[in-house]
């Protein structure tokens, strides 16, 4: 995590998201607080629906808080604030949706699509800036100038998946939320597209939430992984540390699920199916976040605490 300052760039406290329809309502977050440090790669794993795109969609205010707050750069984002925060966050929040050609308009050019924010917010002093900086950003996630007179049917998934990069890189920002970017690409370009988050990530400082469900993707490109299940959160720690020293029954449970590429290793691999109804038992006393190792978090009450202590024991 060298080159990464210690300020926390996002804020997440407390936080809770509740839809209503009706007289019916449905918690997806539940109480989940956790920072995010200027320069980091901080990762979000979890099955699906488990909560994590709702926060991510949370941040960017598509939706709304029930309870808490988020702050980024020390300035409170969530519930209502003034038009200027606004279009501050648009600016400097951006993200990268799971499904590329869901999120691209198939009747508009590349330029049109990369240009559009700069449209929203006059980012540019006139057509040749504008140009020059739709031609900057396709360079920058490795497409021609050509390719902004084609259409996004033209493409295939991975160049696709470029082009949203683009979108979000013309904007500037300082924060990108990856949402599942490489669930929808074939095996083949996945290194590619992951290999050039991380180049852009040293070339323009950025900050990234990486939500996903694969904890191998998320070895390879987080500085830290938070895992989440039906909304809450389960454990937090740098990321070879989680994988070291995984704590709670549900990360155990995914690394399980890991593939292995031995095939005589995988055949004989054991794997643990996670059901909080038998692994739990808070009928004296409920879980609680806490610190069992340095920077290593766990929701867990105190027998599981001491359990999971004495796990690692001959190890510390």
């Amino acid at each position: 995590m060298s080159g990464i300052n210690r300020e926390p760039m996002l804020s997440i406290k407390n936080l809770e998201v509740t839809f209503k329809n009706g007289n019916t309502s449905f918690t997806a977050v539940k109480n989940v607080s956790f920072d995010i440090m200027e320069g980091e790669s901080f990762a979000l794993v979890g099955e699906s629906g488990s909560g994590k795109t709702t926060i991510g969609r949370t941040i960017i205010r598509i939706n709304p808080a029930s309870h808490g707050e988020i702050y980024f750069k020390g300035k409170r984002i969530s519930g209502v604030i003034d038009k200027e925060t606004d279009s501050w966050v648009i600016r400097n929040i951006q993200m990268v949706f799971q499904d590329p050609m869901a999120s691209l308009n198939e009747r508009a050019t590349i330029d049109y699509v990369v240009s559009e924010g700069l449209y929203n917010f006059n980012l540019f002093a006139g057509e040749e800036e504008r140009r020059s900086k739709v031609f900057r950003a396709l360079r920058d996630v490795g497409l021609l100038e050509e390719h902004a007179e084609r259409y996004p049917h033209e493409f295939s998934g991975g160049q696709r998946q470029r082009i949203c990069i683009a979108r979000v890189l013309v904007m500037e920002p300082k924060f990108i939320i990856a949402d599942e970017p490489i669930s929808a690409l074939d095996v083949s370009i996945r290194a590619q597209v992951l290999n050039l988050l991380k180049d852009l990530k040293k070339e323009r400082g950025l900050s990234y939430l990486f939500i996903a469900h694969d904890l191998t993707v998320v070895r390879y490109f987080a500085d830290r992984i938070a895992v989440i299940h039906q909304g809450e959160l389960k454990e937090l720690a740098q990321t070879e540390e989680l994988f070291n020293r995984p704590l709670h029954y549900y990360t155990r449970s995914l690394l399980s699920a890991v593939p292995m590429p031995d095939p005589d290793l995988e055949k004989s691999k054991q794997l643990l199916v996670y059901d909080p109804e038998t692994m739990h038992d808070y009928s004296k006393q409920g879980p609680t976040w806490r610190e069992l190792f340095p920077g290593h978090f766990v929701l867990a009450n105190d027998r599981e605490a001491e359990e999971y202590q004495k796990m690692y024991s001959s190890n510390t």
